[in-house]
């Protein structure tokens, strides 16, 4: 009898640029806003671009919505993750997939993440961001 591994499901994201910029604002109707573009809902800023991202709530991250990361944890030193309006506690597998991919972590509300993402983009550092629209 064979077993059939049932492929992953696809993330939905839509890239808007093919590199790494700061965030200008986030917040309202216009949600995040980089390079003269805006996006309404939450992004991945990524080494390989900006994304538009699915998940609404820190409740909806695990390894398959941050998928993306994982694939480029050999560019990515640290990953920021901004939870909404409040810090929010991601779980222990995902923790764990992070920490075996060498992926570092910080865990704050989105505000202050997009702060700090700018921060470590302008510092040189090997920084992605996963943003959920406050």
């Amino acid at each position: 009898m064979a077993l059939f591994k049932r492929p992953a499901p696809i993330v939905p994201r839509q890239q808007h640029l093919p590199q790494q910029v700061p965030i200008d604002a986030y917040g309202g109707e216009a949600g995040f806003r980089f390079a003269e573009m805006a996006h309404p809902g939450s992004i991945l800023a990524l080494p390989s671009g900006i994304y538009g991202w699915a998940p609404k709530s820190a409740a909806e991250l695990d390894a398959e919505t941050l998928a993306p990361v994982l694939d480029e944890a050999s560019a990515i030193a640290v990953l920021v993750i901004g939870t909404g309006r409040d810090i929010a506690a991601i779980s222990a597998p995902l923790r764990q997939a992070l920490r075996e991919a060498s992926i570092g972590v910080e865990i704050m509300a989105t505000g202050p993440a997009v702060r700090t993402y700018n921060i470590l983009l302008a510092e040189g550092r090997s920084v992605a961001a996963a943003l959920i629209a406050p």
